[in-house]
């Protein structure tokens, strides 16, 4: 309550080891009551997992031979978070219209039916590029980008995007949700530098766990470190 401190009003009549005694329950009961609190206003949704992306690049079987050769296979190195999907063996570099280079950008698995190359703000700053926020596989306004592999390169006039802030989650998490997919929500990511994300894209599908993305702009932003998990806070 504003304006009224029990260890003052303790330390103003009581002296000794009934002072102590008596601001140790008072601390306690102080507790007691944030907790109860706590847990009345606690949000009723699920907490998020998030994760969070670095570059990277996905590819179509024609693209992935032309870079590494045709006898070259595709290869899995480990597994990640949602089903199906893999970080491969497999890594290029890409060149931005100012000649800079990143360099052992990995691809993710599996292999696609278009390419694109997912970077961040500070990427595409650094490479020259003035790619779209939009959603993955949206390549009408997507920047142009060269990627250089072993065996070749390959230029990609619409390439280069930064993908949108989105969650993962299917039909069931929807209906928990009350979201569709297309929805944008946003979402609140506790701790040091807590932080409120809008326009977080929703994306439906029966094969995936629930899981917000983020690219490593935004997660630097919010200080994410280690398992760290969103609160829903409803549809935009």
């Amino acid at each position: 309550m504003a304006g009224f401190d029990i260890k003052t009003i303790v330390g103003e009549n009581y002296g000794g080891e009934q002072k102590d005694f008596i601001a140790a329950l008072a601390d306690e009961i102080s507790r007691s009551i944030e907790d109860k609190y706590s847990a009345l206003f606690k949000s009723s949704y699920p907490l998020i997992p998030v994760g969070v992306s670095n570059r990277h690049i996905h590819l179509t079987e024609k693209t992935f031979k032309k870079l590494f050769g045709q006898d070259a296979k595709f290869e899995e190195m480990r597994p990640l978070y949602q089903p199906g999907e893999f970080a491969s063996k497999h890594t290029l570099t890409i060149v931005g219209s100012k000649l800079r280079a990143i360099e052992k950008v990995r691809i993710l698995g599996p292999l696609r039916k278009y390419d694109q190359v997912e970077i961040s703000l500070t990427d595409s700053i650094y490479l020259g590029l003035n790619p779209p926020v939009t959603n993955s596989g949206s390549l009408d306004t997507a920047a142009p980008i060269t990627l250089v592999g072993p065996k070749s390169s390959v230029f990609l006039e619409r390439g280069a995007i930064i993908a949108n802030r989105h969650i993962h989650m299917t039909s069931g998490d929807a209906l928990v949700l009350g979201v569709k997919n297309g929805d944008y929500c946003k979402v609140r990511i506790a701790g040091i530098k807590s932080t409120i994300f809008e326009n977080v894209l929703i994306r439906i599908n029966d094969n995936w766990r629930l899981q917000m993305h983020l690219d490593t702009d935004d997660a630097n932003a919010a200080f994410i470190k280690g398992e760290v998990y969103a609160e829903y806070l409803g549809k935009m």
